[in-house]
């Protein structure tokens, strides 16, 4: 595998590669807080397969560029980055594959420019279409309560909490939300209101390192150490921003109906992430919407971080996907 920085779409890139570039190309895409490092254990089998594997950093994230400007974040940027980097490497289309955030990003690069998009692996966040903008939609249901969405429109207070301590945010938030943590546990049935309230505020503190998966350790003292690192540099104000863009990326997207991601679509998560337990009908929304949907795979004992946590059965999940192409 190496590293190298990429110009494209107005900022730069750190971007990993591996496989050989003639072979067809995958590009996976980071959710939030994470970094191109959460796919460490997919780069290699990927380009064993027969990939070329490129995943950067993406913009506001790590050593690549951070720009100011909250609308620089904006979905339209975003994907564009992403195409960007098949121009770099002279492709005309790629397998997307996203986590999280980075799951929103390539849903949407297959909406925006399906062309481009040979297929498409949505990780923990299945596609939505949502009936209206986003934010305004969870304030009505929230209303003076916290939900960590509607905290980080704020501009100030989650940069604040989040870069007080790089380390022990990542420390927080990467056990809070593994299966480890979630494992038995039941959404919360009375929120604590806004005001006073921090995204780190109901997590417990972690355990010693490392910590466990269905597999055994998946993030070790060396892997937080390499987020610690990256986020202190980077601070939190360009990964927050991706969240204050919602209702903007509505705007741009809102009328590209579900059937133009006509490509052949998969998705992964784990049986205990917390986007399962918010959102537990999104296969069943997806193989009513998307016209090529091929099913999902839910990886036991799994919690948010899936492809950390259980990469034997991830990988075996997304190579058996793209054997079926």
């Amino acid at each position: 595998m190496t590293t190298q920085r990429i110009a494209v779409n107005g900022v730069e890139l750190t971007v990993h590669e591996a496989g050989d570039r003639a072979h067809p190309t995958i590009v996976l895409s980071h959710g939030f807080p994470e970094l191109a490092h959460s796919w460490r254990h997919q780069m290699q089998p990927l380009a064993d397969a027969g990939y070329h594997v490129i995943a950067p950093d993406q913009r506001g994230y790590g050593h690549s560029t951070a720009p100011t400007d909250i609308d620089a974040y904006s979905i339209d940027h975003l994907t564009g980055d992403l195409f960007g980097l098949l121009d770099h490497f002279g492709k005309d289309d790629a397998i997307f594959c996203g986590h999280d955030w980075g799951s929103m990003v390539v849903w949407e690069s297959a909406r925006l420019r399906p062309e481009r998009v040979k297929a498409v692996i949505g990780v923990s966040v299945p596609c939505v279409d949502w009936p209206g903008p986003p934010v305004q939609l969870m304030r009505m249901v929230y209303g003076d309560r916290f939900f960590y969405i509607l905290y980080f429109q704020q501009v100030g207070p989650p940069e604040a909490e989040l870069d007080a301590d790089a380390r022990r945010t990542m420390s927080m938030v990467l056990y809070g939300a593994s299966g480890e943590a979630t494992a038995g546990r039941e959404m919360p049935t009375e929120l604590p209101p806004m005001d006073g309230t921090g995204f780190l505020t109901m997590m417990n503190e972690p355990p010693a390192l490392p910590y466990m998966g269905p597999e055994g350790p998946w993030l070790t003292a060396d892997d937080l150490e390499v987020y610690a690192a990256e986020f202190a540099h980077s601070g939190f104000f360009g990964p927050v921003s991706w969240y204050r863009n919602f209702d903007r990326n509505f705007e741009i997207v809102s009328s590209l109906g579900a059937d133009r991601i006509a490509m052949p679509s998969y998705f992964i998560t784990g049986d205990v992430d917390v986007v399962r337990l918010m959102d537990p009908s999104g296969p069943e929304r997806m193989r009513n919407t998307l016209p090529d949907y091929r099913g999902e795979s839910i990886i036991p004992g799994a919690g948010h971080w899936v492809q950390q946590e259980a990469p034997q059965a991830f990988n075996d999940a997304l190579l058996g996907f793209l054997r079926t192409l």
